[in-house]
């Protein structure tokens, strides 16, 4: 596998993608990966510095000549999302993510592939370590938990970086360029589990929704994905209501910005009821099938039988758990009024799940609007004050507000013309970026974040375009040379 993705091109690039990947580095739990970055940054013979949090900067000095050159940060996040298939067997804590090339797209064996943002980190690497490029003075900054609430941009302290530009390589589509992003905020709520024996002679079964995209849920909630928590949400409430049936565990979505591709639930159905049920059952799957044919055409309704359970949740309790699953909100609540096609606000259903006799509701909230993003947690949270839940907030991230005269748009654009001879776009994305943070303290700051194209990133569908990759290397390669 990694003499495979060792003969990709721009080697460099590649060469550090590659040992990222062998670097354990979940959301939260980073602290191998910092101190590799921090290990690597000191081998090139290059400034290194380490903050509290493990944010790492690394600084390159001018080649001669260009010393009064802009100075320009690269920035990237370390950590990524550890989603895999349920079949598959593997430790992030531990394990090294096994890629393979599949024709244009590089892709992880069952898991997600770590290119959002490993990708990013390995191109300011190549940049760090390369002895031919002319460039003014540079600093990489990697970042931790961008992912699961943007803890390492938040703690960036003032003057902890130089640069008076920065290059955000956390983008998934090349040839765009984005100039603002999202706002986000995410939804928690906590109910404990009320149980009760069963009074009627049950099979038992374990019910379950799979066969989804997922996705992110920014970029992609706009695109009629189906969500595993909504779809087994109305399996289990059209049972309960028509069959009688008795939920004894569920668990369905995992991480809060992820679109959620599959779920299960362990449920009792009266013995009576068993056949008339699995029949309904085999519709629901056709239903889902119908209704997703293009957008998630391997949805699929399986039951299995399960052993015996001694207690399901207390009838009241079911019914306020599926009415709060049937009525919260999942999708795009508002497209924007300035932008053609592009989601202003959204909100992402992303788990339920028992933990530690709780059973707890994820959900995470985006928009470009303030007060709108506001309005959408209000919807959330009522949803789930309703049944008596305890609800938490997040601080939540900032918007970032489009800069119409950044002097890195310019370049960037003057680049890319230059080497692809056509224009790129210039847009704002649904999705939250550490600019939103790093603009609070470094106002005078010019940004813009690129990238290289990905595709179901959040899900072990994630894929890297392989070109991308060198057309990327190009353009900064262009900027670099054009940048005064």
């Amino acid at each position: 596998m990694s003499q495979e993705i060792l003969s990709l091109k721009p080697a460099k690039v590649f060469y550090y993608f590659n040992e990222i990947t062998k670097i354990p580095r979940p959301s939260k739990r980073e602290e191998k990966m910092s101190l590799w970055l921090e290990e690597t940054g000191k081998k090139m013979g290059l400034e290194t510095k380490r903050d509290k949090v493990g944010n790492v900067l690394i600084s390159k000095p001018a080649t001669p000549g260009k010393e009064n050159v802009t100075p320009v940060v690269l920035q990237a996040h370390m950590d990524m999302v550890c989603e895999k298939n349920n079949d598959k067997v593997f430790d992030f804590d531990k394990d090294a993510i096994e890629t393979y090339v599949d024709g244009e797209w590089l892709k992880a064996k069952g898991t997600t592939l770590g290119a959002d943002d490993g990708i990013g980190v390995a191109l300011a690497l190549a940049v760090l370590d390369d002895k031919e490029l002319e460039h003014g003075p540079i600093e990489c900054l990697f970042t931790i938990d961008e992912e699961t609430g943007l803890t390492g941009a938040k703690a960036v302290e003032a003057g902890f970086m130089k640069g008076k530009m920065l290059l955000n390589l956390d983008s998934e589509d090349e040839g765009q360029f984005f100039i603002g992003c999202a706002g986000g905020k995410d939804t928690v709520a906590t109910l404990p589990c009320e149980y009760e024996p069963l009074d009627c002679d049950c099979d038992f079964f374990k019910v379950e929704v799979k066969g989804l995209q997922g996705g992110h849920s920014g970029d992609d909630i706009n695109k009629g994905r189906g969500n595993a928590v909504k779809l087994l949400a109305r399996v289990l409430y059209n049972s309960y209501c028509d069959y009688g049936l008795c939920v004894a565990d569920i668990n369905a979505g995992n991480l809060r910005n992820a679109i959620a591709r599959e779920g299960f639930a362990i449920v009792a159905v009266p013995k009576t009821e068993v056949g008339e049920w699995k029949s309904y059952i085999a519709k629901m799957d056709k239903t889902f099938k119908d209704e997703f044919h293009t957008t998630d055409p391997g949805v699929m309704v399986t039951v299995e039988p399960v052993g015996p359970v001694e207690k399901v949740f207390e009838e009241s309790f079911q019914i306020d758990v599926l009415n709060a699953l049937m009525v919260c909100p999942h999708g795009v609540a508002a497209m924007s009024q300035d932008i053609p096609g592009f989601v202003e606000t959204s909100t992402n259903l992303a788990s339920v799940k028992v933990v530690d006799g709780n059973v707890v509701f994820t959900t995470s909230q985006r928009s470009s609007v303030e007060s709108k993003k506001q309005a959408i947690v209000d919807e959330v949270s009522t949803t789930f004050w309703m049944i008596g839940a305890d609800v938490q907030n997040t601080d939540g991230y900032p918007g970032w507000n489009p800069n119409p005269n950044s002097q890195a748009v310019r370049v960037l654009t003057e680049a890319y013309r230059n080497v692809f001879h056509k224009d790129p776009q210039v847009l704002a994305i649904h999705a939250g970026l550490e600019c939103g943070l790093f603009s609070e303290k470094y106002p005078d700051m010019d940004m813009v974040s690129f990238g290289p194209t990905l595709r179901g990133v959040h899900s072990p569908d994630e894929k890297l375009e392989i070109k991308t990759v060198q057309m990327c290397w190009d353009l900064m390669v262009e900027f670099f040379k054009l940048l005064k």
